[in-house]
């Protein structure tokens, strides 16, 4: 009896718990996803659609889906309810089991916040139909779960990632009517079916990956072509094709086969003519050669220029017809590596990297895989040989911090010069690209690198080309892949161009003052637009960023102001806050670029100064990298700094 009363006792109390844990079951709630949702619709200014009553279960709220035991929100559906502003940061993010997201058809605004990142389930991400902005939102790249991202209809700016392809599971991308612009990248996550970017700013060829997808997925771009659209176009035009050879007519009556008397002798006066006119011009030309001529030799042709300044493997004028000593080429220079003609360049797909000052890149892509980059210049106004001449003293530079000039080639209506292509980009590009979260930042140490590899390869230029550059900017400073070692690029240039249309009078924040009045470039107004690059790596602002406060004001003017109001902590770039012990370097480089910016240009320093206080800063660095002891007084020769160096920031007049 006692042990059937324990037995009962037993499933009794089993009993109980089991309706315990039923109960609990029913009555769960995912409590900290309900306060991230409370948190985001208190915060989010929105219509009356939305009634989330805290003291219900969030899984009963209008748009909330939960899991199956009520432990998480597993989608939030929020499309059309009138959703106003900034979606607030630490809300929606703190969601770590959401796999659907949906706030299409809203006015929000602003970026997307970076604790996205957190969302790492999250499957399907739908935003579109706002008016979101910022550049692509860095946060959604660590969401490798994601197979739809629709970004469509908002105003997204900037470049289209490469690093999208890490979202490998993708089926569907949509970025359409935006404002995305640049080369677009090779996307190819491979489950990839629904993808459309048309109607953004985008220029270049489309990638070989994304021309499986309808034309309609690219149309309204500025400047975009290749499969599935029309072809790019060459970088000038192709030749002409010969007009096809038709067939003689069949005569229209076979009976008269002889010719009249009278166009027998017609025809025997002419080829007699002929026959003289042939002669004199042969005993003319033999006259020519052996210098018995009274004219003056003609000045090399394009050809024996070619043999002068380095070898040219191009076949004959492609654009046809010439005359004797215009027939143009595809000039190199000795110590070249490729081998190429202009016929192998005019069938190369061309992507354009960039529009200058001085005319139009390419990324040029030959047929057995050589890459080069192609200029294409636009009002050049000097003669064949002026140009010649200036691309034969250009083609002689020969530095490591300085981009070979490899190649020309001279027409009428085209003027191409060849470089190497260099894949790490631009310091523009590195410098102010995407600043939001996952961006690696350019450290001080790569800063340091960039400024003394290029003042190394414009004291060369300076120096041993004796060429002013005259058109210095970030955008013509290139980086060597994973070393940051600057290589200068666009040099020597402006003698190419009218006073009036030369590349330094449209590069504003660049420009020396005496180079707005005299119309004409120096070393020391090189040294001048130096000087405003190393503010810019110190500052992390553009020269023509409009953020410097009073409108108008340069990037060496505001500097100056807020020196003098001693705040110098302000002047540096925030992203070099995070490292220690590099207050004192950043001074010394930011007076060395001060005394580069002085008003008057007598008392800037030359190139070789400036390359011998950079040294002399790293002088207890020996192992980084950043200070060789050289002969070459392009590299500097490590000597005591100079007096430009030890003054204060705010002793210099800029």
């Amino acid at each position: 009896m006692f042990l059937n009363s324990g037995c009962g006792a037993v499933v009794l109390f089993s009993f109980v718990s089991f309706l315990l844990f039923l109960s609990h079951r029913v009555d769960s709630e995912p409590t900290q996803d309900k306060q991230a949702l409370l948190a985001f619709i208190s915060k989010t200014p929105h219509e009356n659609r939305i009634q989330w009553n805290a003291s219900d279960s969030a899984c009963s709220w209008v748009g909330v889906e939960c899991d199956a035991n009520q432990s998480f929100v597993y989608s939030l559906r929020l499309p059309g309810v009138g959703l106003v502003g900034q979606i607030p940061p630490n809300t929606l993010g703190q969601l770590s089991q959401l796999r659907v997201l949906s706030l299409r058809a809203n006015r929000l605004t602003g970026q997307i916040p970076s604790d996205f990142s957190n969302l790492k389930l999250l499957r399907s991400l739908y935003l579109q139909n706002n008016n979101l902005s910022g550049e692509f939102p860095s946060s959604l790249f660590e969401l490798t779960r994601l197979t739809r991202l629709d970004l469509s209809t908002n105003n997204f700016t900037g470049p289209i990632p490469f690093s999208v392809n890490n979202l490998t599971h993708l089926t569907g991308l949509f970025l359409e009517n935006n404002g995305f612009s640049g080369n677009l990248p090779s996307i190819n996550p491979g489950g990839l079916v629904d993808f459309n970017v048309s109607n953004n700013h985008l220029n270049g060829s489309i990638p070989r990956t994304l021309s499986k997808f309808p034309a309609s997925a690219f149309t309204g771009n500025i400047d975009i072509c290749g499969e599935p659209l029309p072809p790019c176009n060459p970088f000038f035009p192709s030749p002409s094709p010969s007009p096809p050879v038709e067939p003689p007519e069949k005569p229209l009556h076979k009976k008269s086969k002889k010719l009249p008397t009278a166009a027998i002798i017609a025809i025997s006066i002419g080829s007699a003519l002929l026959l003289l006119l042939l002669l004199l011009i042969l005993i003319l030309c033999l006259r020519r050669k052996r210098g018995q001529s009274p004219k003056a030799a003609k000045p090399p042709t394009t050809a024996r220029a070619a043999g002068e300044a380095g070898t040219s493997s191009s076949k004959d004028d492609v654009t046809g017809g010439s005359a004797e000593g215009e027939r143009n080429k595809l000039v190199f220079f000795d110590g070249g590596v490729y081998s190429f003609d202009l016929e192998d360049l005019l069938r190369a797909s061309a992507e354009v990297l960039g529009k200058g000052s001085v005319g139009t890149s390419y990324k040029a892509v030959l047929e057995e895989g050589t890459t080069v980059v192609v200029k294409r210049l636009k009002d050049v106004v000097v003669t064949k040989k002026e140009f010649e001449q200036q691309m034969e003293v250009l083609g002689k530079i020969k530095h490591e911090n300085v981009v070979p000039l490899r190649a020309f080639y001279y027409s009428k209506d085209e003027k191409l010069l060849v470089y190497d292509y260099m894949p790490a980009g631009s310091l523009s590009a590195l410098l102010h690209g995407s600043r939001g979260s996952g961006r690696t930042p350019l450290d001080w140490d790569n800063r340091m690198k960039v400024a003394l590899s290029t003042a190394r390869g414009l004291a060369h230029l300076h120096l041993s080309g004796k060429v002013v550059h005259g058109n210095i900017k970030s955008s013509n400073i290139l980086l060597r892949q994973d070393t940051h070692d600057a290589c200068v690029s666009d040099f020597g240039l402006n003698p190419l161009f009218s006073g009036s249309t030369s590349p330094n009078h449209r590069i504003a924040g660049y420009r020396a003052p005496e180079v707005l009045e005299a119309r004409r470039v120096t070393f020391k107004s090189d040294v001048y637009s130096f000087g405003v690059l190393l503010l810019e790596l110190l500052t992390g602002k553009a020269p023509n960023q409009a953020s410097l406060g009073e409108e108008g004001i340069d990037l060496p003017r505001w500097v100056q102001s807020v020196v003098r109001e001693e705040w110098t902590a302000e002047v540096f770039d925030v992203e070099l806050m995070r490292y220690n012990n590099i207050e004192e370097e950043m001074v010394q480089l930011l007076q060395i670029a001060m005394a580069c910016v002085a008003t008057v240009p007598d008392q800037r320093p030359d190139m070789r100064e400036v390359v011998r206080m950079i040294e002399e800063m790293n002088r207890a660095e020996t192992d980084d990298g950043l200070r060789q002891s050289s002969d070459d007084p392009s590299k500097g020769s490590g000597g005591p700094t100079t007096p430009e160096a030890r003054t204060s920031p705010r002793g210099v007049t800029p």
